[in-house]
């Protein structure tokens, strides 16, 4: 059964809905109102709070910290200096992603890496022969995602730590509300936003002094349904949606290199060797048999289909994670694996799988779309991602 994270008691007072849902063994709020419209809205508009608790986080420490890295991620860690964080996938030896996170470098010999799910085992393995420290850390660091326009205004005035010049992906330490804390210019939104790692016991303090100060920022505590819709604006990926990871694939199509979803600038073929490496250079080589690309909708498409059943048109209410075939003529050529009605680009938009051929931007498709029970085609245009990318996220300073 789910437990709570340390801020489930201030979730839980705000929670008018009670909808919930688990996330790797805790409850995390899907929607705090009977509607998301308003998490959204602070999202995009002025400063969500998100509990993001439940990633798993590794600390690594000791001298083979990075070489234990570099031998596990398809990125070169020795690029990374004190107080940079990276976007990172790490493979299975025929080079099909594992799983995604972040890894932030503390200190000389200090990381502290998430993930979507369990990688203790697979750092364990990998650490045969090194002189180096894994801790699980999941229960002892609690995490919030401050996201939006005003989050780094709000974080300049209540945080005491150097937030004015926090470059986008960099972190810095410091205090809220006499807690100790990490801040990192990160999120997974595609906003302006930041990350706060406090230790668990104090997390509270901490959730309640944004809550507080933010009052006069537009503060809203946001759940996973607006969540979803801004990650898929931001051409962002969701682990066992829009890709599988490879240890818990039952088939080979279901397994995704990181030049099959668009992360091909991930890969650094020019290290010193890891996990995966043999494979991966010989798909760019060859080339990869199909893509992650971004749809646009069209939406005149689907009115005309609501019109012929004789019903107003209709737009999603929530990102739907359904996977629905796409067509090219007669021939399906791959699938959307995520689709949203964007509320700030009034449109309908997709991420989607399909073969290298069909990938171009411009490329017109046709996606299932099913209304009262019949299933139809709608022309999905290949647009290039992400949708949504606003200055504001990487601008500095605030």
């Amino acid at each position: 059964m789910p437990v709570g994270t340390p801020f489930h008691e201030r979730e839980l007072a705000l929670c008018e809905s009670l909808n919930y849902r688990e996330w790797s063994g805790y409850w995390a709020p899907s929607v705090y109102e009977t509607h998301h419209e308003h998490e959204y809205n602070a999202i995009r508009q002025s400063a969500a709070l998100i509990d993001v608790t439940p990633l798993y986080k590794y600390l690594l420490t000791g001298q083979d910290a990075a070489k234990l890295i570099n031998r596990v991620i398809t990125r070169d860690i020795n690029k990374v200096s004190v107080g940079g964080v990276i976007y990172c996938c790490w493979c299975d030896e025929q080079g099909k992603i594992i799983d995604d996170g972040t890894i932030s470098r503390l200190a000389e010999n200090t990381y502290r890496w998430t993930a979507a799910d369990a990688s203790l085992r697979w750092l364990r393995q990998n650490a045969l022969g090194l002189d180096v420290n894994i801790d699980d850390v999941s229960e002892q660091v609690a995490s919030l995602a401050l996201q939006g326009p005003t989050s780094g205004r709000l974080l300049a005035t209540l945080a005491e730590a150097p937030i004015e010049n926090l470059k986008y992906f960099r972190v810095t330490s410091g205090k809220i509300a006499g807690v100790p804390v990490e801040i990192s210019r990160t999120g997974y939104t595609g906003d302006l936003g930041y990350e706060i790692w406090m230790p668990w016991k104090e997390a509270p303090q901490v959730w309640d002094a944004l809550m507080e100060h933010g009052k006069r920022f537009d503060i809203q505590p946001a759940g996973m349904i607006a969540l979803d819709i801004a990650r898929i604006e931001a051409g962002l990926l969701l682990i066992e949606v829009d890709f599988i990871s490879s240890k818990k694939a039952l088939i080979d199509a279901q397994r995704y290199s990181p030049y099959e979803l668009g992360l091909g600038r991930l890969v650094h073929l020019d290290k010193e060797h890891f996990v995966g490496r043999g494979a991966l250079e010989a798909e760019n080589k060859r080339g990869a048999t199909r893509q992650l690309v971004g749809l646009n909708i069209e939406w005149n498409d689907v009115d005309a289909l609501y019109s012929e059943a004789g019903l107003a048109p209709q737009t999603p209410s929530t990102a739907s994670r359904v996977h629905v075939p796409l067509y090219r003529g007669n021939n399906q050529i791959g699938k959307v694996t995520s689709s949203t009605w964007s509320p700030t680009l009034k449109r309908l938009i997709a991420l989607g799988s399909v073969s290298s051929e069909n990938a171009k931007v411009g490329t017109a498709l046709q996606m299932e779309y099913t209304v009262e029970a019949v299933r139809h085609k709608v022309t999905a245009t290949v647009a290039p991602l992400p949708f949504f990318n606003p200055p504001r996220k990487t601008a500095t300073p605030i």
